[in-house]
């Protein structure tokens, strides 16, 4: 699981984009799963305006950092990876599937470096180390990330879609991602609600049940049309495959109690 600064660390880079939508949704992902650098080469100005005001300048849009080149956003990261489709085009770097990259990626955000200055003999190179930061690219949402885009990574990943339609929309792939990045499958259990253990019924409760259940279903005129001898029987065997819990049995109790004082009563308001 990724720490607080960990996932500051993490810059998730959108190259040339053209709707506001997707920036918006992607913004959105980016405050969801709890990073926060947020940044823009050079978007369509109408789109990021636009997104901006679509989402209601959400503190990620605010605070987003907008570049005229690739190099520029990317200055400050010790790992640039860029996502792909993949599709036909010829690729000059290591491809990752999307789990296996998230881990590369989670692992490198756990370690500092040291930069070289200080990496002389009299230097306290402990006290110098500083954080990895990593470029997380996504590209257009007509053509992806450029040749020239993918000349300033170190390698790739992608999300394992289906062959026959295997490009995500640019806000829903940005989510993907980053739910991979902070997934952490030894913790799923302190995300989920367990259901309620519930009391079952005793015999008592299940035979009231069942025998007000055949009342009803008498008065009704259901047993009428299907007679067969153990109709009792089997009323009662299938109350009892049904197991119910202690609270669902007093309330269906008192649900067929209230219809068989209605049939009792036709004509009463």
């Amino acid at each position: 699981m990724l720490s607080a600064d960990q996932l500051a660390n993490l810059r998730i880079v959108l190259v040339d984009t053209r709707n506001p939508l997707n920036i918006g949704a992607a913004a959105r992902a980016v405050s969801n799963f709890g990073f926060s650098s947020f940044r823009l080469v050079h978007p369509y100005d109408v789109a990021f305006q636009g997104a901006r005001s679509a989402v209601g300048a959400a503190k990620i849009l605010e605070t987003a950092e907008v570049y005229e080149t690739l190099p520029e956003a990317i200055a400050d990261c010790t790992l640039i990876v860029g996502t792909t489709a993949v599709r036909h085009r010829e690729l000059h770097l290591a491809l990752r599937r999307l789990d296996a990259g998230a881990k590369v990626i989670q692992k490198h955000l756990a370690q500092k470096s040291t930069p070289h200055r200080a990496r002389g003999k009299n230097r306290n190179a402990a006290a110098s180390l500083r954080a990895n930061r990593v470029a997380l690219l996504f590209g257009s949402e007509k053509f992806g990330l450029s040749n020239e885009d993918l000349s300033h990574c170190h390698w790739l990943m992608r999300i394992p879609t289906r062959e026959e339609h295997i490009s995500m929309n640019l806000g829903q792939a940005v989510a993907v991602c980053l739910y991979e990045l902070i997934r952490d499958p030894k913790k799923t259990a302190a995300f989920e609600r367990l259901p309620e253990k519930l009391v079952p019924a005793n015999a008592g409760e299940v035979e009231r049940f069942t025998n007000i259940l055949t009342e009803a279903l008498s008065l009704s005129g259901f047993l009428d049309r299907r007679t067969v001898a153990d109709a009792d029987d089997r009323i009662r065997r299938l109350v009892r495959r049904l197991k119910l819990p202690q609270r669902d049995a007093d309330m269906w109790t008192g649900i067929m109690r209230q219809i068989v004082w209605k049939l009792n009563h036709p004509n009463h308001e």
